[in-house]
């Protein structure tokens, strides 16, 4: 026998499967990119949100509205959820004391409405998810209006496929003839003023029937007061302009949305805290040439590269318009028009 051979029968002999191992169920555990379908989920729409809760409104003009408590789920922490989103809830929606729903997906969204810090910042802040109209306050007086602001807000409103009304409050101080000429030419710009004790609710009111409406101005120029006159329950928090500065104090804090009840019927009305700044960065400026649908046909005509703005060379628009083919309103829309330009290229 060869020493090779030489074994001893008694030593046992062991193999590899013999080796136990302890489990470990989340790394044996198969990985996958699926999720619960949560067929249960209901759809609530997103009212308020407050430090990573949201208030959501279950069961909207159901039988069983009522509002609930919400967080989001693990797996939308990168989605941003904003005041206005359809949201699928699932859990505990009852909306009693100490309860708490969860938000595990977003409906497709009709329109974003979106600022960014500045002109220059391509990162988007969203304002509100949904809304279809925006309502511009602004002050005649006290503190001065602001045409650029208000050219921003416009901006942000036809790039989002909003359509943007207009409030000016505070006609007692001053006239606003001369600061509404600036816009003359946007299309369908419905504008409402409010002064001499006389506030517009119910002509206002009726344009919010049936609408999502967000609510937008510089602080101080009397938003939250006519907030809370179209929703006596709002009681949004109202201030006072700065006799030094001339600005005016920020008083709603978050966007929130309230329910507007008419004689005609209901509506939404997005209130938002007021800001000084609107920057642009997001925008694609053919956005703004198609709000105005008879120059964007006669821009077809522009060189290529045209600004359309007045030392554009050969623009069509110019050359239409001094030649009298568009009409009566056709020099107030272009102008509108390259105000709106001008704002966004500075």
């Amino acid at each position: 026998m060869s020493w090779l051979d030489d074994t001893d029968d008694d030593e046992p002999e062991f193999d590899e499967a013999d080796i136990r191992m302890r489990p470990n169920p989340k790394a044996n555990r198969p990985r996958t990119k699926r999720r619960p379908a949560h067929a249960d989920a209901r759809i609530a729409r997103v009212l308020g949100v407050d430090r990573g809760r949201y208030t959501v409104l279950i069961d909207e003009d159901g039988p069983e509205e009522h509002t609930a408590l919400a967080t989001r789920a693990r797996e939308l922490r990168k989605k941003p959820i904003v005041t206005g989103d359809r949201a699928r809830v699932v859990g505990d929606a009852s909306g009693d004391d100490g309860t708490l729903a969860r938000i595990v997906g977003i409906e497709d969204r009709t329109s974003l409405l979106r600022r960014s810090a500045d002109d220059t910042d391509q990162v988007e802040r969203i304002i509100v998810a949904n809304a279809d109209q925006m309502l511009i306050v602004v002050a005649a007086a006290d503190p001065e209006p602001r045409p650029r602001l208000v050219d921003r807000y416009l901006i942000a409103a036809l790039d989002a496929g909003i359509r943007p009304l207009l409030v000016v409050t505070k006609t007692d101080l001053a006239d606003p003839a001369s600061f509404l000429r600036h816009f003359e030419g946007v299309d369908d710009l419905e504008v409402f003023t409010s002064g001499h004790g006389h506030m517009p609710v119910e002509e206002i009111g009726r344009h919010l029937v049936g609408h999502s409406t967000v609510f937008v101005g510089h602080s101080g120029v009397g938003k939250s007061t006519l907030v809370n006159a179209l929703v006596p329950t709002a009681l949004r928090a109202t201030g006072h302009v700065n006799e030094v500065t001339g600005r005016g104090r920020h008083t709603s804090s978050s966007t929130v949305s309230l329910r507007y009840v008419g004689e005609t019927g209901r509506g939404w009305v997005i209130d938002t805290p007021g800001v000084r700044s609107f920057g642009l960065g997001h925008v694609d400026p053919a956005n703004i040439l198609r709000a105005f649908s008879d120059l964007a046909e006669v821009a077809e005509e522009c060189p290529r590269g045209c600004t359309h703005l007045p030392d554009a060379p050969d623009c069509a628009m110019i050359e239409a318009v001094a030649e009298g083919r568009l009409g009566d309103r056709g020099a107030a829309r272009l102008d509108s028009l390259q105000r709106l330009l001008q704002t966004f290229a500075a």
